[in-house]
């Protein structure tokens, strides 16, 4: 097996300026964004292409910014003639994967992601920090001796994210510091993401993905929770709960992918975070941006 992946980016990616030139030069993507305001109750357009950062910062715009992003790029590829064969995305980018592979539709998602960005906003509770330079093992095994801190993002071979209570981070950090961890770097967010401190906000997000109709996916979707191909519409709505208190098993991901025998993927959204990451848990895979105006107008169709 092989064929092309769709890698969908997470919150991080943000950037002012997001979207302009698509909206700028592909219709498809300009009533898409102008959708986004119409059902959201903040002119995201705005807020993506002219900023200020921070509020484009906020968790509740940010969510909400990526996803309409990655999906006008999504329509405008597929427009094109390119669609994928797998697609992934990278925590709130599961999102994004799920409408590319026709699970629900865009304005669905929206409502979701909104949602989960308040959440998520809301919850300001605990902190997330990045472990740099140590293995797996090593950062769940320093996590297991410190209680309630979890590994929340596995992103690469010697990037870990830890998630738990402000205190218990930063105990946990200390000791990752001990073991060798080239640096522990507190993350700007607004809770503590991917850890059991989630669970209110997962159960409050259980209720409206309950009550979403799943469809049988298009295209198989490798999730956070399972790190390999799910095809089955209830088990994907169970695992986009889960994912709210779970970690995001990016580098099971790309190898999953790797093993399958993918050599191409598009980071389909703005930036190249998923690049980087791609380059060490999978170098064997080949990830090509597709979320400005130039890097689309390559692709396909001329």
């Amino acid at each position: 097996m092989s064929g092309l992946a769709f890698l969908f980016p997470g919150q991080g990616s943000q950037v002012v300026g997001m979207g302009g030139d698509l909206v700028e030069h592909f219709p498809t993507a300009a009533a898409l964004f102008r959708q986004a305001d119409e059902l959201l109750s903040f002119p995201l357009s705005r807020l993506c292409f002219e900023g200020p950062e921070e509020d484009l910062r906020q968790t509740v715009v940010t969510q909400p910014a990526l996803f309409v992003h990655s999906a006008a790029a999504c329509l405008v590829l597929q427009e094109r003639g390119v669609r994928p064969a797998w697609v992934a995305g990278h925590s709130l980018g599961e999102y994004s994967a799920l409408v590319a592979a026709g699970v629900f539709d865009f304005a669905t998602g929206l409502e979701l992601v909104r949602r989960r960005g308040q959440l998520m906003q809301e919850a300001r509770q605990g902190s997330m920090a990045a472990v740099l330079g140590l293995e797996d093992g090593q950062v769940v095994e320093i996590c297991n001796q410190v209680p309630g801190a979890v590994a929340a993002n596995f992103n690469a071979p010697g990037q870990v994210v830890i998630s738990g209570e402000a205190e218990t981070v930063d105990r946990a950090g200390k000791l990752m510091t001990e073991a060798g961890a080239k640096r522990v770097v507190p993350l700007p967010v607004s809770g503590a993401f991917h850890s059991p401190l989630m669970a209110p906000a997962a159960r409050e997000l259980a209720g409206l993905l309950g009550a979403v109709k799943f469809r049988l996916p298009q295209v198989p979707v490798l999730t956070n929770v399972a790190a390999a191909p799910v095809s089955d519409p209830a088990v994907l709505q169970e695992q986009l709960i889960q994912q709210m208190t779970s970690p995001v098993r990016w580098t099971a991901i790309m190898q999953s992918l790797a093993a399958l025998g993918v050599e191409e993927a598009l980071e389909v959204g703005p930036g190249n975070v998923l690049r980087g990451l791609a380059r060490r848990a999978a170098p064997q895979v080949k990830v090509a941006g597709a979320g400005t105006a130039e890097e689309l107008a390559a692709l396909g169709g001329g």
